[in-house]
């Protein structure tokens, strides 16, 4: 399994107009193959501060995901939106047992 974490900034004044970007990329996400979780979430402290938690089967669901159009629209609105300070880590873990 692959895990993503990490964040990016959003201006606190453009959250809400973030909003409707990222809750398209969180379900177009979720829909694809081989995602297990994609969610973001703002800081409670820090309310420009966006958490990015991605789980997926493999490397190979992970590049399918860089490829997708979702993902080419997101990047594309950041600077619209006001996006920077992306900082994301890759892990690789065992699959959840329970």
């Amino acid at each position: 399994m692959i895990v993503i974490e990490g964040t990016v900034r959003v201006p606190p004044e453009r959250i809400d107009a973030a909003h409707p970007a990222m809750e398209a990329m969180i379900r177009a996400s979720r829909a694809e193959a081989g995602c297990l979780d994609y969610a973001y979430s703002i800081d409670v402290l820090d309310p420009g501060l966006v958490r990015v938690t991605e789980r997926w089967e493999s490397r190979e669901a992970l590049q399918a995901h860089f490829a997708t159009a979702h993902m080419a629209e997101w990047r594309a609105a950041f600077s619209s939106l006001g996006v920077t300070g992306r900082s994301l880590r890759l892990y690789e873990a065992d699959p959840e047992t329970i």
